[in-house]
């Protein structure tokens, strides 16, 4: 199952546990912090997939993510799934999930950012060229239409 999570909610709280707690070293402060602080607005917000009762993993949809491209929105972003989960491809249905909610929200794209090749294409993004982030590294950025 996959939910919405909303600010203020004890799933928010869970979340927020979850973060602190999961292996995604590089990032894992910068997302417990914005959810502490819910940095979120408008339609921006976080997904959860729940199995048992349990968070397995998550992902957001924003404005912006951690590249100077105010020209890029929405962003789907914050995709992580819990080792012990992982090929059972629930990556895919967060971001699935998380495009049927732009879609709702008036969107007819999104955009992955990442360092990866060969994962995002098996949901349907196509890559779009290549992007330097504020710690000057460079990703790949990827495009889904819808």
């Amino acid at each position: 199952m996959i939910c919405k999570v909303d600010k203020g909610t004890e799933l928010a709280d869970k979340l927020l546990t979850y973060v602190e707690n999961c292996s995604w070293d590089e990032v894992k402060d910068h997302i417990a912090e914005m959810i502490r602080s819910w940095q979120f607005s408008d339609w921006e917000t976080m997904f959860v997939m729940i199995k048992e009762g349990e968070i397995v993993g998550m992902a957001s949809v924003m404005k912006t993510d951690y590249y100077p491209q105010p020209d890029i929105c929405p962003w789907v972003s914050c995709i992580f799934v819990s080792e012990e989960y992982r090929g059972q491809k629930y990556s895919g249905d967060l971001i699935d999930f998380a495009n049927r909610y732009l879609k709702e929200n008036g969107f007819n794209r999104s955009y992955i950012p990442t360092g990866f090749l060969g994962l995002y294409e098996h949901y349907g993004y196509k890559y779009l060229n290549d992007i330097v982030n504020y710690g000057g590294g460079t990703d790949h950025l990827f495009v889904k239409y819808f």
